[in-house]
């Protein structure tokens, strides 16, 4: 491969134009510690390239910078995803249910959602539905069982996951929030529960990333 064709630079970044040719989708961008100028740039060469554009943690003030030069590109506020509609993303290649313990952690899980939805899959919302009122995620379970691939979203204790995995034949993918009180440790606590969970089948990412979970979860539909 000859690396000068396909990494294009704006001169502080190497932007991998074979990412969507190995993995299916283009290299997505994680905005902060990032300038205005420099996501501006990087934005405009994506387009140039015909690349597919998603902005991660993408603060409102710097998407009202981007909109000023990059018409196209819409806000997903809650999720904070920068993105350019794309007719191919239309195409809905698998089912995925994403799944939050409470509703404070569905930032995170809208990051996953919508990260999904940007890249192809057709998803399926359960919010608030943790082990605090178990009740509410047993009478789901039928839902459950009809997607691919289940994101679960927890903070506190994290004990949603393992709730989950044993209850359907998904694979799980678990995601620890920074959700909870002090000894929570803004979300070890949830990430060491998930990495001990009991029932096989669970993977787990890092705090808060939602995005690194909806792409997983991508790669399985695909």
């Amino acid at each position: 491969m000859d690396h000068a064709k396909n990494c294009c630079s704006p001169g502080f970044a190497n932007i991998d134009l074979e990412r969507k040719s190995r993995r299916g989708h283009s290299e997505a961008v994680y905005s902060p510690g990032k300038s205005k100028e420099q996501l501006k740039k990087i934005t405009l060469r994506l387009i140039k390239n015909k690349q597919e554009v998603l902005l991660t943690r993408l603060d409102k003030d710097k998407y009202d910078h981007l909109k000023r030069s990059v018409r196209k590109l819409k806000y997903h506020s809650l999720a904070r995803i920068g993105y350019i509609p794309s007719a191919a993303r239309t195409r809905k290649k698998g089912h995925a249910a994403v799944v939050s313990a409470g509703t404070s952690d569905i930032p995170v899980a809208e990051e996953a959602a919508v990260t999904l939805e940007l890249m192809g899959n057709r998803v399926t919302r359960l919010y608030d539905v943790g082990v605090a009122g178990v009740h509410r995620l047993m009478n789901n379970i039928s839902l459950l069982r009809q997607a691919k691939v289940i994101i679960v979203v927890a903070g506190m204790e994290g004990a949603l996951a393992s709730v989950i995995s044993g209850l359907v034949s998904s694979p799980v993918i678990a995601v620890p929030t920074s959700c909870g009180y002090g000894a929570s440790f803004e979300g070890l606590a949830a990430l060491l529960a998930m990495l001990n969970c009991c029932s096989a089948g669970v993977t787990v990412v890092n705090i808060d990333n939602g995005f690194g979970a909806g792409y997983f979860a991508s790669l399985i539909n695909k």
